[in-house]
C-alpha cells in the first residue's frame, strides 16, 4: 500500500490505534501481524516502532485506555447523585449506552484478556475491579438504606454486569427499539432484580444529557 500519512506524529499514532482496534476485532490479536497493521495504516512496517514498542504493548494500551475511559465517564454519569436508586439507574444507563457505542473496544477488552502478559493482565484486572467496585458500592449503599434486597453483593454485581454487557451479542443499530427503550428495559430488569420496589414503576428513565454527551454513538 502506498504511504498515505506521515510516519511521525499523533495523527499517525491515532491511525495505528484505530486500525489496531479494527484488525484485532475482526481477526483476533494472535492473527493480526504488525506488517498487516502497517499496511492498513499506510506506512512501512519499521515505522510502527516510532509509535509502539511491541504488539503486546499496543494491545495493553488499547485495553487499559478503554477501561480508564470507562471509569472516567462513569464517574461523570454518577456525579452529584447520592440516592442509591438514582445511582443504579445512572449506572445502567451509562453501561448500556457505552457498550452500544463502543462494541469493538468492549469485545477486545473481554475476549483478548487472555492474550495479555502476566504484568499487563494484572493491571487490567485491577482496573476492571475498580469498575466492578463502583456498582458493588451502589448496591451496598442501597442495602444499607433499606431500598435494595441483595443476598450477596458480589454475586449481584457480577450478575448485573453480565446482564448489561450481554447486549453486545445482539444489539445492532437500526433495530426496532430506540436507545431509550433499551435502557428502560434493562433498568426494569436490574431494579426488579435488587428488589427496588416502587422504583420499578416510576417514570421510565431517560438517559441524562451528561451520559449522552460523554458516550457518543449511533442511535439504534
Amino acid at each position: 500500500m502506498a504511504r498515505t500519512i506521515g510516519s511521525h506524529g499523533p495523527k499517525t499514532l491515532e491511525a495505528i490505534r484505530k486500525a489496531g482496534v479494527r484488525l484485532i476485532y475482526e481477526h483476533g490479536y494472535e492473527a493480526m501481524s504488525l506488517r498487516q497493521l502497517a499496511a492498513e495504516v499506510g506506512i512501512q512496517a519499521g515505522s510502527l516502532y516510532n509509535h509502539i514498542s511491541t504488539k503486546q504493548d499496543l494491545l495493553f494500551d488499547l485495553v487499559q485506555d478503554h477501561i480508564n475511559d470507562l471509569l472516567r465517564t462513569l464517574d461523570l454519569a454518577l456525579e452529584n447523585k447520592t440516592d442509591p436508586v438514582e445511582q443504579l439507574r445512572a449506572f445502567v444507563a451509562f453501561h448500556v449506552t457505552y457498550h452500544m457505542s463502543r462494541k469493538r473496544e468492549v469485545f477486545i477488552a473481554n475476549s483478548e484478556l487472555r492474550s495479555l502478559e502476566s504484568k499487563n493482565y494484572d493491571a487490567v484486572v485491577a482496573l476492571r475491579g475498580a469498575y466492578e467496585q463502583r456498582l458493588a458500592q451502589i448496591l451496598a449503599d442501597g442495602v444499607a438504606d433499606g431500598v435494595f434486597e441483595v443476598v450477596d453483593i458480589q454475586v449481584a454485581t457480577f450478575a448485573i454486569l453480565a446482564l448489561l454487557t450481554g447486549l453486545c451479542t445482539w444489539y445492532r443499530p437500526g433495530g426496532r427499539l430506540t436507545r431509550e427503550a433499551i435502557i428502560a428495559a434493562h433498568e426494569k430488569l436490574v431494579l426488579s432484580g435488587v428488589g427496588a420496589g416502587a422504583a420499578v414503576t416510576a417514570e421510565p428513565h431517560k438517559a441524562s444529557k451528561r451520559v449522552k454527551d460523554a458516550v457518543a454513538g449511533e442511535r439504534p
